[in-house]
């Protein structure tokens, strides 16, 4: 053992000295040519090698190299398009249709249609085989139905493109809604009803309701989600009815993200253009134009919610509470200062963890989650359609604290109105511009921004117009254009160029004139004012015991300070 453990040593330090010598042999580098003889190692890394021509590098001018393009076919169908680099393409056939358009006929229809999306057609003998061949091109398709629009979409590989268009054509104009299909969506309807009834999560529930307060029966505040007494009763006859009507080409975009527009043009001719539907090419005769009518309400919905989510560690039993007020429409110009002010306000759940990105300045956090820890949620939405649009707050307590919860919301409201500090504004400016871009990176959402635009504008704003749009406000624009205030379009969006912003230097006349015209403090003051004149919508769920009534919440809108009128009692 010891003659081992010696040679081990005596063959390290062999080794070592080795080592050493070839060190003090080889001493400083010495300097070798290449092989053309010339001298360039002794160039440094951070000059350019003599000689060799000056490289081109790519540049970033934060516009995107592709224009949506968009083709009006002869029977009125629009065909849009944004190519992206990559192998695969998202397409699909947005409706302008939904439940805002079910006054006439039993609410739940699109719920229905929803479920039935991708079910057997006059091609395809079921929703398997349309799996099937979806997957040849490692294709997956999806269908979504909100109260303005329904999305059949499918992602695919590329090079499937005319079929994956002739598969979208089959599955909306010739499904076979057999009887089978139909029961079967009954159930999944059904199942889906429960499901809302019993998830902890409220904020379906609560939008659905904040939407019925303020909308009383009309437009936007009809059930988006089939009530339980209409399951029973539609049929392939109503679901035609319905589709006779709101199913026509031009009520339709197909838009395409990751596609040549001329390719999607043929495709769509041949699969779109000429084709007679499962229900008939009768002419549409009872299309409901409504304008959505804003009346402000209350909608209650006791409920125990002590149960909601059972196990070791329960959720705690919370009442929800969700005040809103009319904003305005998204073809508006005050729906960037409203899309400004709700990034402003921001909020979230008191356990939400990250830093200034997850929106912890937002006057919600500051104000309210910060300062009064038994709240466990504190969230500004906005909701944004074609004639209409509804901001509202979520909040959710205690129900021993239900009272104060509401004045605490009253009061955030009131202060919208108020002072306005330069910094949140700016910092909610580029919040939102934030999350627009970051959006905007995947492929799934620019071709639904794509359809969306197109279907409600016949046009589209490029990221880098909306970001314009965000920080200099559309007058900037066009007065960019050189547009007197007498040539302003009647929708500022439509049909106007807008330039990409250029780095903001206050130095010179042109920028000072953009900063004039810039969503400033007053601007959402105004928009907040505006806002605080009409009737608050309500939706309460839980123990409702300590709720103010409405007309409280009325008064303490309509107040300076916000405070809920003071209630005195003999006995308590």
């Amino acid at each position: 053992m010891a003659a081992m453990v010696l040679a081990t040593a005596r063959l390290l330090l062999r080794g070592s000295g080795s080592w050493r010598r070839s060190r003090l042999r080889s001493g400083a580098p010495p300097h070798r040519q290449s092989r053309s003889g010339s001298a360039s190692a002794n160039v440094p890394l951070s000059s350019p090698l003599p000689g060799v021509p000056e490289p081109v590098f790519a540049t970033v001018d934060g516009q995107e190299k592709f224009e949506t393009k968009v083709t009006t076919l002869d029977n009125g169908l629009r065909v849009a398009s944004q190519n992206k680099f990559g192998q695969f393409c998202t397409v699909g056939i947005l409706i302008n249709s939904g439940s805002r358009y079910e006054a006439k006929y039993l609410s739940g229809i699109a719920h229905f249609l929803e479920k039935l999306a991708f079910s057997s057609t006059d091609r395809f003998n079921s929703k398997d085989e349309i799996l099937l061949t979806l997957e040849k091109h490692g294709g997956i398709c999806d269908c979504q139905t909100s109260r303005d629009t329904t999305m059949y979409a499918v992602s695919a590989d590329s090079k499937g493109l005319d079929t994956v268009v002739g598969l979208l054509a089959d599955v909306v104009l010739h499904p076979r809604l057999t009887d089978e299909e139909i029961e079967m969506t009954r159930m999944a309807v059904q199942f889906e009803l429960e499901d809302l009834d019993m998830r902890p999560d409220p904020e379906p529930l609560l939008t659905e309701m904040i939407h019925e307060a303020a909308y009383r029966e009309n437009t936007v505040g009809l059930h988006r989600f089939c009530p339980t007494e209409n399951i029973a009763k539609i049929d392939r006859e109503v679901l035609h009815s319905y589709l006779r009507n709101y199913y026509t080409p031009d009520r339709m975009v197909l838009a395409g993200v990751g596609v040549e527009h001329e390719h999607l043009v043929e495709c769509a001719k041949k699969y779109l253009l000429g084709t007679q539907p499962a229900w008939g090419c009768e002419r549409a005769v009872d299309v409901d134009r409504s304008v959505a009518q804003y009346t402000g309400g209350v909608v209650k919905l006791e409920r125990d919610m002590s149960n909601v989510s059972l196990g070791p560690a329960p959720f705690p039993e919370l009442t929800h509470i969700m005040i809103g007020l009319e904003s305005c429409s998204f073809l508006e110009e005050d729906f960037i200062p409203f899309a400004v002010l709700n990034m402003m306000m921001g909020g979230g759940g008191s356990f939400s963890a990250g830093g200034p990105g997850k929106g912890m300045f937002t006057r919600l956090y500051l104000n309210v989650l910060n300062r009064h820890h038994w709240m466990y949620n504190a969230t500004s939405y906005h909701h944004s359609y074609e004639d209409t649009g509804l901001l509202c707050v979520h909040a959710s307590a205690d129900p021993r604290q239900v009272r104060e919860m509401v004045e605490i919301l009253t009061k955030e409201f009131i202060l919208m109105a108020g002072t306005v500090d330069v910094v949140e504004l700016e910092r909610a400016k580029t919040q939102l511009m934030s999350m627009l871009m970051m959006n905007l990176e995947s492929r799934p959402v620019i071709f639904e921004d794509v359809g969306r635009q197109v279907l409600a504008t016949r046009s589209r704003k490029l990221p880098h117009e909306l970001c314009t749009l965000i920080r200099y406000g559309p007058r900037s624009l066009l007065r960019r254009l050189g547009c007197a205030s007498g040539c302003r379009p009647t929708k500022p969006w439509e049909g106007v160029f807008f330039p990409s912003p250029q780095p903001l230097h206050v130095g010179s006349s042109a920028d000072k004139e953009l900063l004039h015209y810039s969503v400033k403090p007053e601007d959402i003051r105004r928009v907040a004012s505006q806002m605080l004149r009409r009737k608050p919508a309500v939706a309460a769920l839980g123990d409702l015991s300590d709720l103010p009534a409405y007309e409280h919440i009325q008064a303490a809108l309509s107040s300076r300070d916000g405070r809920l009128p003071r209630i005195y009692r003999l006995f308590r």
